[in-house]
């Protein structure tokens, strides 16, 4: 039986570790945490959200930009998010609607697609 989700992973290209950082921690404010030490040697970090993980893995030879795979982040102000997306020069895509949410998506300076969705 599955019982919840644990962590979830995306990847960057190898040696941009701070870039990544600098966007994740910097801009969206999430927190990072120790990884493990028999895991240390391998690139990339671990990112706290609410009481789950992200895991930022390290990969080359990736077109990230043609996948629909994606993260949600749940938020509280989506207009917030769009306002400082945007101040960072990161373009902001109007997502389908669904009813019950107000939502969006963007591409990380990777090109992750992630989205930011809130209820309403």
């Amino acid at each position: 039986m599955i019982i919840g989700l644990h962590h979830v992973q995306i990847t960057i290209p190898k040696n941009t570790e701070e870039q990544a950082k600098d966007f994740y921690c910097n801009i969206l404010g999430l927190p990072e945490i120790e990884k493990p030490e028999p895991l240390k040697g391998r690139g990339g970090f671990w990112l706290r959200v609410g009481d789950r993980d992200v895991h930022v893995g390290t990969e080359d030879d990736v077109d990230r930009t043609k996948t629909k795979a994606h993260i949600a982040y749940q938020v509280e102000d989506i207009a917030y998010w769009k306002g400082t997306l945007e101040q960072h020069d990161i373009k902001v895509i109007e997502s389908v609607p669904i009813p019950g949410f107000d939502r969006f998506e963007f591409r990380d300076p990777f090109g992750n697609r992630v989205e930011m969705i809130q209820t309403i």
